[in-house]
């Protein structure tokens, strides 16, 4: 059965929050995620005859914008501004996290994109593997990694935030 623009469209706006939040995991930016999901909704109408379950329309909407943010990210590291530069390396200054999403935000891409699959959009492993591309065993192995570098980050911080 074909899909219909207004059934697309619907989809699209059930699942366009996860697409975001996925995006915004890999890279720094708001105004980058949403560019990333704007291309990821014209590759899905583009592609929208390979889907073969309609069922798996959300997986595969959040997949897509995960890999259009992976792209944009490559690109993105191509590009070296030299306006900012300072003549001598600054030495770094501590970094205090004040609540548990700026800690993730300080995650690696790929640790943070598994966080964010995982945690705030409660994607089952297999699931977020098929999302980013990977094996499950990869997917279980960022999340651990994850868990240890978000208790690094934020131990010893007042009113710390428990067992992660």
């Amino acid at each position: 059965m074909e899909w219909t623009r207004d059934e697309f469209a619907d989809a699209v706006t059930r699942h366009s929050r996860r697409m975001y939040r996925a995006a915004r995991s890999v890279l720094d930016s708001g105004a980058d995620a949403e560019d990333a999901v704007s291309q990821a909704i014209l590759q899905a109408w583009q592609s929208l005859d390979k889907l073969r379950d309609r069922e798996a329309v959300g997986p595969w909407l959040v997949r897509i914008a995960v890999n259009c943010a992976y792209a944009l990210r490559r690109r993105q590291g191509r590009v070296v501004p030299l306006d900012g530069l300072a003549q001598e390396p600054a030495a770094p200054e501590p970094v205090r996290y004040d609540g548990l999403w700026e800690a993730v935000s300080a995650l690696p891409p790929e640790r943070r994109a598994a966080v964010v699959l995982f945690y705030y959009e409660e994607m089952p492993v297999g699931q977020i593997a098929k999302c980013l591309g990977v094996p499950a065993g990869t997917v279980k192995s960022r999340l651990a990694r994850a868990r240890k570098q978000l208790k690094e980050l934020l131990q010893g911080q007042e009113g710390g935030y428990g067992t992660i």
